[in-house]
This record gives C-alpha cells, sequence and structure tokens, in this order.
C-alpha cells in the first residue's frame, strides 16, 4: 500500500495510521463501521456495510483517532485565520486542507461577493477561485504504473486545462441551490450531492469513479458565499460521518475570514477613495513658480488623515500655498480636514490677506465644534514682485532653500492653531529671490516619539542644503527628486503621523516681460489701451500677435470702462504664453451670451471665448479681474 505524505503539522493524514495499517486485514472494520463505533448514533458513512458480526475498533484507537481530527481542526482554523486579504485565506484552507483531510479541494465564491448588508446582484454566480491538490513523486514522469498515480478532476492551473468550469449560475430550486441553502455538508454520493456536483463543476464533468468527495456550502454572517469541494482519491480511507464536522469547521472559518477580509477591503477602499477626494488630484501651473507635493498616511492601516496641503492660482498671476494639520488621522479628521480646505479654497477666491484667511478658517473651526483644532500656514506667492507673504497659525515654519545651497528656516510669527478663537493672526512679507525653493511641510515630517520638532526641522535644514549641495551653486535641485530625498531623511520609528509636503521652485517673472497701465474710465481709453499693447508686442517680437490682442483688449477694455468709476489697470504677462489682466472696480462679474443679430454690444466676450486659449474672471476684495491668454508662437 502506497504510503501518503505527512501534514504540514508534522501528522500523517487522517485515518492512514501505520498502526491501523499493521493489524491482519481480516480484523480491521470498514472506516464506517468504526466511526459508529467510536459516536453512538451517528450516522455511518455512505455506502458501509452495517455488520452486526464486524469487529469493534478499540477504545484507544478511536481516541486517539479524534484527537488527531480535533487537532487538524485547531490548527486548520488558526492557519485560515491568519490570514488578512481574501487569497491568503482562500491559500489558508487550501493549504490546511491538501494532504492532511483531502488529496484536492476546489474553492468557489460568489461573484460579486457581496460586502457587508448589501444586496446581492443577481443572478447568484459562483466562480472558481482557486484549485489545490496533492502531488505525487513520480507524477512528473510518464513511468509508473497509473495506480500509483492520483487521478483526479482537478490539473495544474498553469496548464491549458481548467480542473471545472469558470463559471457556474445557480438555478433557483435547483439541486446546487437546495444544498447550499441547507448550509451543511453533504458526501459526494448522497443524493442531493450527486445532482448538484455536476451542475457546480460544469456539463460533463463529475468525480471520478471510485473517488469520494464532501461539498461544503461557504456560509458568511447572513448568505452563503460560495462552496468548496473536498476530494480524496482511491488510495486513501473513505470520508466518515465525523469528516462532514471538519468540513463544516474548515468552511465556517474560511467564509467568516472572507467576510472579514471583503470588509476590511471595502472599508480600504473608501479610505482611499475619502482621502484622494480631499487632496487635489493635480497641482495647478501657474506663471512664475513649480510645485511638487507628496501624502504619506501615518500607517497602511490608518489610511486617512487630517493633513491636506494646496495650491490655488489667484488674480495678477499670484499662487496660494496652503498646507494644514487636523489633530488625529481618522475619518472624522479627515472629515474636518475637507470642509476646511474648502473653505481655504473659498476663502482665496476672494483673494483676501493671508491673515484674513485664517481669521475666517478660525471662525469656521469653531461652528464646527469646540474641539476642532488644527494648525495651518498660509503663503501668497507673486512673481512680479518676487516677494512672499505668509501667515501662520501654530504650524511648523517653512524652510526656504536658496540657489547657492543655503537653507534658511523662516521666521514666521507662530500664531495660535486655528479653534481657539479670540485670536489674531499676523502675516509677514518676505523676498522670494528667483531659484529659490520654499518647502512646506506638516509635522509629521519632522516630530516623533524620538525627536522634538525643533530638532527635525534642524535635520531637514541639514537634508536640504545637503541636497543643494549635489546639483552645484548655480542649479536648484530637481522638485521631485527633492521631495523623495526628504522623505528618505525618515528612519523605521519616524512615522507617528501623517505627512503633507509641498514644495514651491521660484521662478518669477523678470521686469522686463510685465508692461503695466492705468486707464482712466472714459471714451478713449479703449483706444489708448490698443496703442499701448502694440507697442509691448512690438518689443517682445510678438508682432504676430498684434491683431488679435488689440482686439480682444479693445473688447475687456471697453466692458470695464462701461462700469468702472476708478481708473482701470491694464497688464500683459510674457512668459512661455502672452497673458492680459484687466482690473476694476465693479465686482460685477461679465458673463457671455450669445447676441441677436438687432443687439449693437453683447459680442465681446464671445470673440473673447473665441479666439483666446484660456480665458475668465476673478472677483476681488476691490472689484475684479478679467483676464486672457495667447499662446506664443
Amino acid at each position: 500500500m502506497t504510503e501518503h505524505p505527512t501534514s504540514h503539522e508534522g501528522r500523517q493524514p487522517l485515518a492512514a495510521r501505520p498502526q491501523e495499517r499493521a493489524r491482519p486485514r481480516q480484523q480491521e472494520a470498514p472506516p464506517g463501521a468504526a466511526a459508529t463505533a467510536a459516536m453512538p448514533g451517528s450516522l455511518p458513512e455512505p455506502g458501509a456495510a452495517m455488520d452486526a458480526a464486524a469487529p469493534v475498533v478499540d477504545t484507544q484507537t478511536v481516541t486517539r483517532r479524534e484527537g488527531d481530527r480535533l487537532r487538524f481542526v485547531g490548527a486548520a482554523t488558526r492557519r485560515i485565520a491568519r490570514g488578512i486579504d481574501l487569497d491568503e485565506i482562500v491559500l489558508g484552507l487550501c493549504r490546511a486542507s491538501v494532504p492532511t483531510f483531502s488529496d484536492a479541494i476546489l474553492v468557489y465564491l460568489r461573484d460579486p461577493l457581496p460586502v457587508g448588508d448589501e444586496r446581492p446582484v443577481n443572478p447568484f454566480v459562483l466562480r472558481l477561485r482557486r484549485t489545490d491538490r496533492l502531488r505525487l513523486a513520480d507524477e512528473e514522469t510518464d513511468g509508473g504504473p497509473e495506480g500509483e498515480r492520483l487521478r483526479l478532476s482537478v490539473t495544474d492551473p498553469q496548464s491549458g486545462l481548467l480542473p471545472a468550469a469558470d463559471l457556474c449560475e445557480i438555478r433557483a430550486g435547483g439541486a446546487l441551490a437546495e444544498v447550499l441553502r441547507g448550509v451543511r455538508p453533504v458526501f459526494g454520493d448522497s443524493a442531493a450531492a450527486r445532482v448538484a456536483l455536476p451542475e457546480l463543476l460544469g456539463a460533463g464533468r463529475a468525480v471520478p469513479t471510485g473517488h469520494r468527495a464532501i461539498l461544503a456550502p461557504l456560509r458568511g454572517r447572513r448568505r452563503v458565499i460560495g462552496a468548496a469541494v473536498f476530494l480524496r482519491g482511491t488510495e486513501r480511507p473513505a470520508f466518515e460521518a465525523n469528516d462532514l464536522l471538519v468540513a463544516a469547521q474548515l468552511a465556517t472559518h474560511t467564509a467568516l475570514g472572507i467576510d472579514k477580509a471583503v470588509l476590511y477591503g471595502r472599508e480600504a477602499y473608501i479610505a482611499d477613495e475619502l482621502q484622494r477626494t480631499m487632496l487635489p488630484d493635480s497641482l495647478p501651473q501657474p506663471t512664475g513658480v513649480r510645485l511638487a507635493s507628496r501624502y504619506l498616511p501615518a500607517a497602511e492601516t490608518a489610511r486617512v488623515g487630517g493633513d491636506w496641503y494646496d495650491a490655488i492660482p489667484l488674480p495678477g498671476s499670484r499662487v496660494a500655498l496652503v498646507v494644514g494639520d487636523v489633530m488625529g488621522h481618522s475619518m472624522t479628521s479627515a472629515a474636518i480636514m475637507g470642509q476646511l480646505r474648502t473653505t481655504a479654497q473659498t476663502l482665496a477666491g476672494l483673494d483676501l490677506p493671508p491673515q484674513e484667511v485664517l481669521h475666517h478658517l478660525d471662525e469656521q473651526a469653531q461652528r464646527l465644534g469646540s474641539d476642532r483644532m488644527a494648525t495651518c500656514l498660509y503663503a501668497v506667492y507673486d512673481p512680479v514682485a518676487h516677494r512672499i507673504t505668509i501667515a501662520n497659525a501654530g504650524h511648523p515654519p517653512p524652510v526656504l532653500l536658496h540657489l547657492g545651497g543655503r537653507a534658511e528656516v523662516l521666521r514666521v510669527p507662530p500664531g495660535a492653531p486655528i479653534g481657539v478663537g479670540g485670536v489674531d493672526f499676523e502675516a509677514v512679507e518676505l523676498d522670494a529671490p528667483a531659484g529659490a525653493t520654499l518647502l512646506l511641510y506638516t509635522d509629521g515630517l519632522v516630530e516623533s516619539r524620538i525627536r522634538d520638532v525643533w530638532t527635525g526641522i534642524e535635520i531637514l535644514r541639514e537634508r536640504l542644503a545637503a541636497t543643494a549641495q549635489l546639483t552645484g551653486p548655480d542649479h536648484s535641485p530637481p522638485l521631485e527628486a527633492l521631495c523623495d530625498d526628504v522623505l528618505d531623511m525618515l528612519g523605521p520609528g519616524d512615522r507617528d503621523d501623517d505627512i503633507a509636503l509641498l514644495a514651491a521652485r521660484f521662478d518669477g517673472i523678470a521686469p522686463s516681460d510685465v508692461a503695466y497701465w492705468f486707464l482712466e474710465p472714459e471714451d478713449a481709453a479703449p483706444g489708448r489701451a490698443r496703442r499701448l499693447a502694440r507697442r509691448a508686442l512690438s518689443r517682445w517680437g510678438l508682432d504676430d500677435l498684434s491683431d488679435e490682442v488689440e482686439l480682444l483688449v479693445s473688447e475687456v477694455v471697453t466692458n470695464a470702462v462701461r462700469y468702472a468709476e476708478r481708473p482701470v489697470t491694464l497688464r500683459l504677462l510674457r512668459t512661455d504664453i502672452l497673458r492680459c489682466e484687466v482690473g476694476d472696480d465693479s465686482p460685477q462679474l461679465p458673463r457671455q451670451r450669445r447676441a441677436r443679430e438687432t443687439d449693437e454690444g453683447g459680442r465681446g466676450l464671445f470673440l473673447v471665448n473665441r479666439l483666446a486659449r484660456r480665458w475668465g474672471a476673478t472677483r476681488l476684495s476691490t472689484g475684479k479681474v478679467v483676464w486672457f491668454e495667447m499662446a506664443t508662437p
């Protein structure tokens, strides 16, 4: 008789002990009789003869067999429970079952798997998720008698053959549906399973003659989510009645584990989606500044947090740079962060000074609750003036990396955190030289259990200076590589909090690329604006754009003069594009409309929309700015 390989727990397969095989064949009892003698009142194995004259297996053998069975169930359930995701749990079931309990296993799961209380979709479809089988040493060779090889209806998944149908649609009221509804495992040669198994395996597929099978439904907390088929070859003893209990235990633990894995996966998906929508999908590309960012959660199990960053284009080619940190890294923190970020974007659209933005954020945090605390740093960069205005609300100070490699921690008044209430915020205006890089970050980058925040800031400053030395005094380090290098300074014990990082490289706009005028709100203003624009374009070598730019400038200035009471501003900016900005003191934004043939006006914005690359209007605290952009040749 061929001896089976040992189990994964170091024991030989159940019901295959050497002591039992050493008994004289005429004294051995059939497996069904042994189970019956061991468990009074239990059902005999199907097909086992109820021979009253058969000898009774001694009590020690029965006790040892039941002990082995209990130890196997304990080890198998622990192995299944170690899995976290779906694949690990299914793999744990297969590895625990083969070869100790069965020679092969097929695992089917519902497709798609329902999550929690959601209603499963129709029709009820099972997909073959995984197969596993016992491989004998001589299986890879062509020699040897066929009787010594395992001949099951499963094949190598890497081959072109499938062990069974990949999909199985459960027919309402069918034999398979009845078995799954009954929840309890059944023997493969029972009346119900003989019809249900071909339906599960697919047309023309069945358990080979002489092989034994157990069909075990996988039931989660609320519904059946799949099925498992345990198979034994002809060389092994048949399944006993108590093996149904083993199969039930394996199926139950597997189904509950799959339920937890699916719920965990859904929660992780929701957390990822929440964090993704809370943070900008991509950074804008404002004139005169380049941006890069990074976000790291506190841990894989805490995907959401209260850290955020943002870059908001402002009128006059300026840009607002924001970084903030709400206390905690939970769903609540992320929700509060989303509300504060939305508030900051709205306030930035009003073009309020940085200190006023923080004041209104403080009021918003107090309306959200008395314990809604956050830190925030709000900065506005003007590429024309090469200046940056910064206001701080209890946030770590930014670091400015100069072109020569010197890293400077900016002296910004710390202020009180957002949510304290009754505190005034102060803004400072600093130089932002061309080629310098401003780094905004949250405290998770510089503070941890093993170092205080100021020690971390000093380490960050030294790291930035060392990185800049590698590129030389005349070149700034690439932004993306700089962000990666900054995050590399984190050690194994430094990830106590989530991290938001925003880097801004100041390119600025040279004074020679800026033309700025004041126009009195009078009828002659559009003509003067055309002449000024033509001269500026000629000076810049953009005469090819003169006709279109003159037309658009005339239309926008005409509309501004109509409603303005104070002088109108006209500014042209030349970078990789040509940008024109017209400002007035009227807060009413222009609206494009389709003029009728009899109308004398209403066609100005239609022309701007057709000829300009982009255009828009922004309301200011002192009026509005209408702008358009033209592609340069």
